[in-house]
């Protein structure tokens, strides 16, 4: 019994410390988790909060569109850590191929 009491102690907080490390969404963060983000800071997160505010982000176009100092690159390191818009990832636009 008291191996199965720590087994449940431990898959709990391993539960716990994986959901720690998910995403973070733009449309739902409070101030405290999205200054959690690296590269973020209070100066870019209260611009996101502003534009927010007006509405939900509907996508990062949308995003990188309403919220000043950012830009495709600045998206993907966002993304990489751990910020998503409407629930997704950012994904750079695919780059036109030059004709033959």
């Amino acid at each position: 019994m008291r191996s199965l009491h720590r087994f449940l102690v431990v898959a709990a907080a391993a539960l716990a410390a994986g959901l720690s490390f998910g995403a973070t969404e733009a449309n739902l963060a409070t101030e405290a988790e999205l200054d959690s983000i690296k590269g973020l800071g209070p100066a870019s997160t209260a611009r996101i909060l502003q534009a927010r505010a007006q509405s939900p982000f509907k996508d990062w176009a949308d995003f990188l569109r309403r919220v000043k100092g950012f830009k495709g690159s600045s998206a993907a390191r966002l993304s990489e850590a751990g910020l998503t818009v409407n629930g997704q990832s950012f994904e750079a636009p695919a780059k036109a191929q030059a004709a033959p």
